[in-house]
């Protein structure tokens, strides 16, 4: 175990450049600033990219843009853990792409990421399993590896994602894989979104009802229609209503040893988090204390990246928040692989 990884159980850490959204989306920085920054704020080793969000032109790839590239990450010092793809399905607003359209779509995209050296693409359930199916042989070919994010509201036990699961028992191929969204293991709606609902003026007695209706013991799927249902028939505004809606599909609940049933499959993770806590040092919505030891303990050594999603509803900084999840993630780590 090199130097790099000694410290945090063997696992790389790292940051996703959607955390820096705000910065990205105001100008200050484009692509090459980001992972500049990135690196002088020690924010890695590390980085993974949004194909769409920040390659001009994607899926098409360069050979002069790949080079660039390539030689931005050596210089940095970085190592590219993952490349998000889309799906896009419904690109065309009036039909949903065939089988063959989606095979070629996703296919580029993996291209893509072989050329700019990242050995992991994250994908959307929307692909589809028959397409990932396919994309299995393109993906031994290019040493790439296909994870299916799983994102909240769906849970390793979801009809979509058991889908995926007994597709890729039946092809067999270890290219294909998981990548867990922490997102989907919430202990709580973070308090940046309740302190968005009170600026926004939305009534607390709607927002009430639908942490309550979040906390229920029943189907995530399920939680957004009965709230809306609810919101309708109180007379709610609509607007604020569906701005509250964005929790059930954002957080749920999934038991932290789920992950567990998934562990050999899991290519990379995304530590999704809202924001750490000045005083305590934890995330309040995520245990974080509890979920990173069960991965330790269940042999997963890949890489995670620090994924902040605050900027949907702030205007913070996205290095600071990144650089406070990286230090609490490295403590609890370091605290891992010490001798008891």
């Amino acid at each position: 175990m090199d130097a790099t990884h000694s410290d945090t159980a063997g696992i790389t850490l790292g940051s996703t450049l959607y955390s820096f959204t705000n910065e990205f989306h105001s100008r200050r920085y484009d692509l090459e600033g980001l992972v500049r920054e990135v690196a002088a704020r020690n924010l890695g080793p590390g980085i993974e990219i949004v194909g769409f969000q920040s390659v001009r032109g994607f899926p098409v790839v360069t050979d002069a843009f790949a080079d660039w590239f390539k030689g931005l990450i050596a210089e940095t010092g970085l190592t590219p853990t993952c490349l998000a793809i889309n799906a896009d399905a419904l690109i065309d607003r009036n039909r949903p792409m065939t089988f063959d359209e989606s095979v070629a779509y996703h296919a580029r995209q993996i291209e893509a990421a072989a050329k700019l050296g990242f050995p992991v693409a994250r994908f959307q359930y929307a692909a589809t399993p028959e397409v990932v199916a396919k994309l299995a042989p393109l993906a031994e070919k290019l040493d790439v590896r296909l994870g299916l994010e799983i994102h909240a509201p769906h849970s390793i036990d979801h009809p979509d994602v058991i889908a995926y699961r007994e597709t890729y028992e039946r092809v067999g191929s270890p290219y294909l894989g998981f990548i867990p969204d922490f997102g989907a293991s919430a202990r709580s709606v973070p308090p940046a979104y309740k302190d968005y609902f009170k600026w926004r003026g939305i009534d607390q007695g709607m927002v009430d009802h639908a942490l309550e209706i979040w906390e229920e013991q029943m189907e995530p799927f399920k939680r957004r229609a009965k709230f809306l249902d609810w919101a309708k028939a109180k007379g709610h505004d609509e607007v604020h209503a569906v701005d509250v809606s964005i929790i059930f599909g954002l957080f749920s609940r999934q038991p932290l040893t789920n992950w567990l049933e998934i562990m050999p499959q899991t290519v990379h993770i995304h530590g999704k988090f809202y924001g750490v806590d000045e005083t305590t040092g934890e995330d309040p919505s995520i245990d974080y204390e509890a979920i990173l030891p069960i991965f330790v303990a269940g042999g997963y050594r890949g890489s995670i990246s620090s994924e902040w999603e605050g900027h949907q509803v702030s205007d913070d900084n996205g290095f600071e928040k990144v650089a406070a999840h990286l230090a609490m993630e490295r403590r609890i780590l370091q605290r891992a692989v010490q001798p008891v």
